[in-house]
Order: structure tokens, then C-alpha cells, then sequence
């Protein structure tokens, strides 16, 4: 199997913990297996990383909102708006195979619903999630869920 491909954003360094922590994960997996995946990730910070993907890839996004609920009272999505304008750049959600998000549970609803936004507005499958910097079991489980997606990806061609 292909490395798996995240894109990513990481504002207080949560999300880049955490996906440095699941790639060494894989890499150990697929040491042990050959038959399983290896990550490649690459972090989206501002506008002039906008290039046109080609391949299959999961993107990786906290949640900040300033204003808004984000249930009933709208939503003002913060800091990580240029994650989701380089998805939509071109054809890029196109290749956007899942979404994996992260966040803080004592926001309730609010958990994780910046991924969910996405999952929604670029029709692809809200895949995962984890709390702030996750911890070992989250690697394995998300890691676990990425490999199942892709394999259903790649069933579907």
C-alpha cells in the first residue's frame, strides 16, 4: 500500500504532535508489516503552499471558533480557514479522501466541529478524532481507521 497522505494544520502544535507521534507509529507498523502504509505528511500554514493535489490524502484540523455556536447561533471558524481554502483550491477536494479532527471534549457540541464542517462541505467521510494532543491509544485507532479508509478508497476505483 501507498504511504498515506495528511494535510494539516496545527496552531498550538496539537495537531503536529500528534501526527508526528501517529507517523512514527506507522512506521513502526509497517516495519513490522510491510503490507501496512507509512505516513507522509505535510503541514499547510499559509497560501503560498497552495499546490494542486493529484492523489488521495486525509486532512487533519483542530477546532477554534470565534463567535457563534456553531449548532444554532452560526459559526466563525478561526485560524484554520487556510486548511479548508487549500482544499477548495482547483480540484483538490477532489482527492480529499477523510477528515480527522481534534479538539478539546469540555467544548461539548462544539468537539471536533471544524472536521465535521469539512466532512460535510467537501463530501468526504468524517473518519476519526481525538482530544488535544491525543495519547498512544488514539495512534492506533486512528491510525487503524485511516488504513480502513483507504483500503475502501482504493476498493471503489
Amino acid at each position: 500500500m501507498q504511504p498515506l497522505r495528511i494535510l494539516f494544520i496545527s496552531i498550538e502544535g496539537n495537531t503536529r504532535n500528534f501526527v508526528e507521534h501517529l507517523t512514527a507509529y506507522a512506521l513502526a507498523q509497517h516495519e513490522a508489516n510491510a503490507d501496512l502504509p507509512t505516513i507522509e505528511a505535510t503541514e499547510i500554514s499559509d497560501a503560498s503552499d497552495f499546490t494542486p493535489e493529484t492523489t488521495p490524502y486525509f486532512c487533519f484540523v483542530p477546532t477554534y471558533l470565534n463567535g457563534g455556536n456553531g449548532i444554532d447561533n452560526g459559526v466563525k471558524e478561526l485560524m484554520t480557514n487556510v486548511l479548508g481554502e487549500y482544499i477548495d483550491f482547483g480540484a483538490n477536494a477532489q482527492h480529499l479522501v477523510g477528515v480527522v479532527g481534534s479538539g478539546n471534549r469540555n467544548f461539548n457540541e462544539q468537539y471536533c466541529l471544524t472536521a465535521k464542517r469539512y466532512a460535510k462541505k467537501f463530501d468526504a467521510p468524517f473518519v476519526a478524532n481525538y482530544e488535544l494532543r491525543g495519547v498512544p491509544a488514539d495512534e492506533k485507532r486512528v491510525y487503524q481507521a485511516l488504513v480502513t479508509r483507504m483500503k475502501e478508497v482504493v476498493t471503489d476505483d
